[in-house]
């Protein structure tokens, strides 16, 4: 069974997907599966999708949270289906601090395939928990924004909302 939600964001609508314990879908309105992911991957027909706030109560509070600048690092169960290569890539992109960017070739030298480059810029198109798994944070070597699922603007935003702030001054 995949439970799902659609949630309203500062960066518009997200569509949740999980299985009622561990989030798999964490999409953007503008994702060519918003409506529904690919079941396949999952081994579901479309007869096991059912709405269901409950479900991601935590995922909404930890959202809510980060686009208030008062969360940095997500903490939730994730499942996202991919390949072993995928998951790795994922898992790297996971490492990737709160207001740092990375390059597509430092990620592949961090899975110890320091050629990959490209491979890595397909697992991270790939990636079905933005935001959560941070792929908004990798940027092309020249250090310019690159392709992002959500659009480069909602990538932009991202990247502002993480940027750090200087420090206000106060006088006595």
């Amino acid at each position: 069974m995949v439970y799902t939600w659609t949630n309203e964001t500062p960066v518009g609508r997200l569509f949740l997907g999980g299985d009622g314990e561990s989030l798999q879908f964490l999409l953007f309105d503008s994702d060519r599966n918003l409506q529904r992911p690919p079941l396949s991957e999952l081994g579901q027909d479309d007869s096991d999708w059912h709405e269901s706030p409950d479900s991601f109560g935590e995922t909404i509070r930890q959202l809510d949270a980060y686009f208030a600048g008062e969360l940095r690092t997500f903490d939730l169960p994730l499942l996202p289906p991919g390949t072993e290569f995928q998951q790795e890539v994922w898992s790297a992109l996971s490492t990737i601090p709160y207001g740092a960017t990375v390059t597509y070739g430092k990620i592949a030298a961090q899975i110890g395939r320091p050629r990959a480059s490209r491979a890595v810029g397909l697992a991270n198109g790939s990636n079905p928990i933005s935001i959560v798994i941070p792929c908004h944070r990798v940027i092309g070597s020249n250090g310019k924004l690159t392709g992002y699922g959500g659009g480069l603007e909602r990538k932009q935003t991202l990247l502002q909302l993480e940027a750090p702030r200087p420090q206000q001054l106060s006088f006595l």
